[in-house]
């Protein structure tokens, strides 16, 4: 059986949340962000310059579109969604280093981050209750 402590040192070793992968990209780290929701889902929003691979295609398409020393952030749609567990498996067996973005896209809307969709690059307004109004920087 795994202690407390390890347990919670692999949680935050193969998770990551949306501030943390803001952070990342706004410091310039190098991520491959990938929506492992629907097309649909897909369409009406996700987190700017993510990549779309439906967590059933990715042992398919990872190899040939992703390289293999890239740090891969999956996520799905919101805490209640396990396709990102599903989407980091995937990549996991594949030999990626790979987390996952707890929280979804619900959360990186609902801290007001960069959302993309057919009309571009916006923010929405910050929720009170999971975000704390910043300074924005572009990102």
């Amino acid at each position: 059986m795994i202690d407390r402590a390890d347990y919670f040192a692999a949680r935050l070793a193969y998770e990551t949340d949306p501030s943390d992968v803001h952070a990342d990209r706004a410091a310039g780290r190098p991520l491959v962000v990938v929506d492992v929701r629907s097309t649909e889902a897909w369409a009406q929003g996700r987190v700017a310059g993510a990549v779309h691979m439906h967590h059933s295609e990715i042992a398919d398409r990872a190899p040939r579109e992703i390289p293999r020393d890239a740090d891969v952030v999956v996520y799905c749609w919101s805490p209640g969604c396990n396709g990102g567990v599903r989407g980091a498996l995937e990549f996991a067996r594949l030999g990626y280093r790979v987390r996952e973005m707890i929280g979804g896209f619900e959360y990186w809307v609902r801290e007001g981050y960069p959302v993309e969709d057919a009309d571009g690059v916006h923010h929405r307004p910050i929720d009170p209750l999971t975000g704390i109004p910043r300074i924005r920087t572009r990102a």
